[in-house]
Order: C-alpha cells, then sequence, then structure tokens
C-alpha cells in the first residue's frame, strides 16, 4: 500500500512527512506523537530547521517493530 510519503519530491527523493501527516496515518493525536518523541519511544524524526520531519519508511520500521 504506497503512503503519501511514498510520492517522490522534485527532487526524486521521497516525501518527508509532517508529524500531522503522521498523526493521521497512525491515529493517534500529535501530543501523543510529542509525547512518544521526548520519552525516545516513538519512530525518529528529524528536524529540518524549526519543522520535525519523518521519512516515511522509518514510521512503517516503526510501525512492524512494534507489532512483533
Amino acid at each position: 500500500m504506497k503512503t503519501q510519503g511514498d510520492k517522490a519530491s522534485a527532487a526524486g527523493l521521497p516525501k518527508l512527512l509532517s508529524a500531522e501527516e503522521v498523526s493521521e496515518y497512525l491515529g493517534i493525536p500529535v501530543t501523543t506523537l510529542c509525547r512518544w518523541r521526548h520519552l525516545g519511544t516513538g519512530p525518529t524524526a528529524v528536524r529540518v530547521g524549526r519543522h520535525l520531519r519523518y521519512e516515511a519508511a522509518a514510521v512503517r520500521k516503526w510501525l512492524r517493530d512494534r507489532a512483533a
């Protein structure tokens, strides 16, 4: 199943997801995602300037690891 993060950007790289997009994908509030990041238990995020971004592949891997 393709997700929004699988779409390529103009540079040909996968699109980075915002916290809002990841929370919608996981079906959780953004505040929960932020709390997980603070506790070090959520998917890995990178800071791009002032913004947090998530790689779709990293989010899917984190989700698979949690299901195992």
